[in-house]
């Protein structure tokens, strides 16, 4: 379980190895998403709060990054926190996320991308619910939610 200071190491030093990567130009990306995926994932935007497609919804699944479909959060990390994005406690892996310090907008914050193709997901905050107490605050743009396995008896 990841905690804030395991966040905080991470943007400091060295976030960990991403099993894969993509990397792709501004324009195939942007061949690849859509424009509003295009701001948030690669122009660092954020969508407006409360009208996105994750924000109220808890249905089963995995979250997968929009850009380059690299599982991120399981859907039983997701809770309700009020803030206006979907909010998430842990990361599925340790190597799902990457941390970078963020000041912009005169806030210090830390920034979490997609480890595989170093899309903007959105920040991670020490307020969250215990017992590891972080706030994934995601951008719906930047995941998508695949449903469940069925399983196949």
């Amino acid at each position: 379980m990841l905690r804030w200071i395991d966040v905080l190491t991470y943007a400091r030093y060295s976030n960990p190895e991403p099993p894969r990567r993509v990397n792709l130009t501004d324009q195939e990306w942007a061949a690849q998403l859509t424009p509003a995926q295009f701001r948030v994932l690669r122009q660092q935007h954020t969508e407006p709060p409360y009208r996105n497609a994750y924000c109220r919804s808890y249905e089963p699944g995995v979250y997968v990054c929009a850009g380059c479909n690299s599982p991120l959060f399981d859907s039983t990390t997701k809770y309700h926190a009020i803030s206006g994005w979907p909010s998430f406690t842990q990361p599925l892996t340790r190597s799902a996320i990457s941390y970078f310090f963020d000041d912009s907008h005169h806030m210090q914050r830390v920034e979490v991308r997609c480890n595989v193709c170093g899309g903007h997901l959105g920040h991670v905050f020490p307020d969250g619910p215990a017992p590891g107490g972080l706030r994934y605050c995601i951008n719906s743009e930047s995941i998508r939610q695949l449903p469940p396995p069925t399983d196949a008896r």
